[in-house]
């Protein structure tokens, strides 16, 4: 018999504990993925290098320049969430503990950011890259799992609205977050702390606590719709069974099949965009970390809005229209990067201005794509493998976008045109979409 916590389907109480995940868990996009980590990991490692007069790093052997150490280490964790949640959700759909497993990948994650705390020099860099990937693997993996409870708590018709919500709400948590993180290391002896870096290794524990933390109020509030169906031939191999079920059945559904081609184009575009913005800023145009993390806190309140205003975008005209519209931004974005040069003069302010138009369509493209494609599933229980085909499309994504970003970067010797490049995606996606038809909640 199911058990479930009183609260129906629609029910404001379960959509706002539903949403409150985001709040819980975009403190690790915000200020490991994006902000503090990856500052935090090139002062470290450029200790290594001033100390030993090199440009590289040794692991496992290898000397490594650190951002392409890096760079793989993200492509590694990638891969190992793009292939395990398929079976993973099959399982949860199968034995209907999707809840359980949410929970465990968030422990991991969080606890996995909390060790963070002991990579401080060389002799822990391994720390710091065993615990880059099992917290990546954390988080991704149980948004596999949040992802796939949306339409057990909001009606088609909802969807929008209650994905935007939730993008909302885990916009202001990191913010929030991201400013005290920044409090405690720039004022470092206001509040204890003998050196900045020790401040920074402790916002680490306070991120893992924090997403640990506020994840319990989810927790209470969700359907927990656990049953006792035991499979013949053990639970590995009735999850693949699970998956090639759906694979199947996506054959059958070309709304749905056409929306995850485009999802996988632009998803190229943007996600690569997102974890490569602050080393081209960097990089690419010589901004110093100050600007840096004020375009990122800028992206990230102009997101705030985006979200918000194409939510109502949405409502008025249809999610195609709208994602529509956030593609061509996407495009425009592309452009204005390629145009960018460090000699220009106010480069900072134009980079800003970037951040700002990222910003914009940053929380809409992801809150849209999200909920169309939810509006897109036919009905079945096993919505936590479609939407783990949402997410490994995502992750191979990634990891495309990351190699052809890096070839690219190689062959020219810049990052502008590897940016430029990736407008070709945008366009792919936005004609892939254009052949979607509009449905009664799909418009």
């Amino acid at each position: 018999m199911a058990k479930t916590t009183g609260l129906q389907k629609g029910d404001k109480k379960l959509i706002n504990a539903w949403a409150f995940y985001d709040w819980a868990n975009s403190v690790y996009s915000l200020v490991i993925s994006t902000a503090v980590f990856p500052i935090y990991y090139a002062g470290v490692t450029k200790e290594f290098e001033s100390f030993k007069l090199t440009e590289t790093i040794p692991f496992l052997g290898t000397d490594w320049n650190p951002e392409t150490l890096m760079s793989y280490t993200i492509a590694f964790f990638m891969l190992i969430v793009a292939f395990i949640s398929p079976i993973l959700s099959g399982i949860a759909d199968y034995t209907g503990n999707k809840l359980k497993f949410l929970k465990f990948f968030c422990l991991l994650g969080s606890l996995s950011i909390i060790g963070l705390y002991f990579f401080k020099d060389e002799a822990t860099l391994w720390i710091g890259i065993l615990l880059t990937i099992t917290s990546g693997i954390g988080f991704w993996g149980s948004i596999v799992f949040y992802n796939a409870y949306l339409p057990e708590v909001a009606h088609p018709e909802q969807q929008d609205a209650v994905s935007a919500k939730g993008f909302i709400m885990g916009y202001i948590g990191s913010i929030l977050l991201l400013i005290i993180c920044l409090a405690m290391i720039m004022f470092y002896d206001t509040f204890g702390f003998e050196t900045a870096g020790q401040a920074t290794r402790i916002t680490f524990i306070v991120v893992g606590v924090w997403w640990l933390g506020f994840a319990q109020v989810t927790y209470r509030k969700l359907p927990k719709n656990e049953h006792t169906r035991t499979p013949q031939k053990g639970y590995l191999t009735s999850g693949f069974k699970e998956l090639g079920k759906v694979w199947t059945e996506l054959k059958n559904y070309a709304q749905l099949r056409t929306f995850l081609i485009s999802f996988f184009f632009f998803s190229v575009g943007v996600q690569t965009i997102i974890y490569m913005a602050g080393i081209f800023g960097s990089s690419e145009l010589g901004l110093p970390d100050t600007n840096l993390i004020g375009a990122i806190l800028l992206v990230q309140f102009v997101a705030i809005f985006g979200a918000f205003i194409f939510s109502r975008v949405s409502k008025a005209f249809g999610n195609l229209t709208a994602l529509k519209v956030t593609i061509i931004i996407w495009g425009v974005v592309c452009f204005v990067a390629f145009l960018l040069d460090k000699n220009q003069d106010n480069i900072a302010f134009y980079f800003y201005a970037l951040g700002g138009l990222i910003g914009l369509v940053l929380g809409a493209i992801q809150s849209l794509s999200r909920s169309t494609y939810s509006k897109l599933l036919p009905e079945t229980d096993d919505t936590a493998t479609y939407f783990s085909f949402y997410d490994v499309t995502e992750k191979i994504a990634i990891v495309l976008g990351m190699l052809v970003f890096g070839a690219l970067n190689a062959i020219t010797g810049s990052m502008q045109w590897s940016v430029l490049f990736l407008a070709i995606f945008f366009l792919l996606s936005f004609v892939t979409i254009s052949f979607i038809k509009k449905t009664k909640y799909v418009k």
